[in-house]
């Protein structure tokens, strides 16, 4: 099973919904299927042309890997020869930091990710959540 488009589209739509609330700097949010490949995107006003790669980065390691973004950073840092191999492996394309987040449907399987980046990690990784659970599934940060 995979993320459908509407459940993607909710799941940005609450992001940045979260943003506003947490008074965030401007967010860009991607949420990718259960095989890497990009099902939405959205880039708020404000934020940063280059996003769309730190974003898509985040959640492409945590699909990629069944490796959330903070179990990412934990890894990197205990074993940076390991992120370091994985990122050549992918072509450079995971950035293993906070702002990854699985998403899980009511069997546990993973059905996608969420990449959010424009604030801190923890808050992007926050907005993420929220925005998962809105769509009634799972977030795993």
């Amino acid at each position: 099973m995979t993320i459908s488009l509407r459940k993607a589209r909710t799941i940005i739509r609450k992001t940045l919904e979260k943003g506003r609330e947490l008074d965030l700097k401007p967010l860009s949010v991607v949420v990718l299927d259960a095989g890497g490949h990009v099902q939405a995107f959205e880039r708020e006003d404000g934020a940063a042309p280059g996003r769309f790669s730190i974003a898509h980065g985040k959640a492409y390691g945590s699909v990629m890997l069944g490796m959330a973004g903070t179990a990412q950073m934990a890894r990197a840092e205990a074993q940076a020869y390991f992120m370091e191999a994985v990122n050549g492996l992918f072509g450079g394309q995971v950035v293993p930091v906070p702002g990854g987040v699985l998403i899980r449907d009511k069997k546990e399987n993973i059905v996608g990710a969420v990449g959010v980046t424009g604030d801190t990690s923890d808050n992007d990784a926050a907005a993420a959540a929220a925005g998962i659970e809105a769509a009634a599934l799972t977030a795993e940060i």
